[in-house]
């Protein structure tokens, strides 16, 4: 089981949101490079990257500081945010990235993931972001009324790699995991699951530890010190 540190990038600097709003940013590191080195020194065994700006505008206006990320640690990294077309995709795995998240462009056309299965075997993630257990898309700023359990477990069989799923509700507020709906997901397919929101303590880790998970993502936890990585890894020790 792999401990993430998340890396948000918005307006080139490493943030954190509250529940994705964009009015409540916290600003950790002003280089998104830096704080990758950082994560990597502290022992991280893979990095959860995503462009905020790509995924509530559709645009890449992070792909630099992405890049320099892959340059400037060797473990592997997932990348996701405003992921819409194959070409954007080939570049970030050609820079190094060891595996693409696909979001909002997943729910939207099942033809243009099935495309990039083909062409990218193996190294394609699917996000899913749940508000209320319906999935929420394009920066978390529009909710479905696709139930995000039965969206999950359609890409069972697909070639998916990982599935993110990611509670906003807990998202960057310290509040505790959605133990029920992380149990869900892992009981909807058998796709590897990694749990993402609201990690604040080593118990929500221990409990967290019990499901099959293939990883957990932590982000507000880890820069505000509620829980050093070190000891994230300690609660899990044999699960890693």
């Amino acid at each position: 089981m792999h401990i993430m540190p998340a890396i948000d990038i918005r307006g080139g600097k490493a943030v954190r949101l509250f529940q994705g709003d964009q009015e409540r940013e916290t600003v950790y590191f002003d280089s998104p490079a830096d704080a990758a080195r950082h994560w990597a020194d502290q022992g991280a065994s893979r990095l959860h990257v995503v462009d905020l700006d790509g995924a509530l505008e559709g645009a890449g206006g992070n792909e630099r500081h992405i890049r320099d990320i892959l340059g400037a640690v060797a473990i592997p990294l997932e990348v996701g945010g405003g992921i819409r077309d194959a070409a954007k995709a080939g570049r970030l795995i050609d820079w190094g990235a060891d595996r693409v998240i696909i979001g909002t462009r997943a729910l939207e056309s099942r033809r243009f993931v099935d495309k990039l299965l083909q062409a990218f075997p193996g190294r394609i993630n699917v996000g899913i972001d749940a508000r209320g257990g319906r999935v929420a898309i394009k920066g978390w700023t529009e909710t479905t009324g696709l139930a995000a359990v039965d969206f999950l477990a359609s890409f069972s069989g697909t070639g998916v790699a990982e599935i993110i799923y990611t509670d906003i509700s807990r998202d960057g507020t310290l509040s505790g995991v959605n133990l029920p709906a992380m149990r869900e997901a892992c009981l909807a397919t058998d796709i590897p699951i990694i749990a993402s929101g609201g990690v604040s303590t080593l118990d929500d880790l221990k409990a967290l530890g019990e499901l099959p998970l293939f990883g957990i993502i932590i982000g507000k936890a880890l820069y505000d010190g509620k829980l050093s990585l070190q000891d994230a890894r300690a609660a899990l020790a044999g699960r890693e």
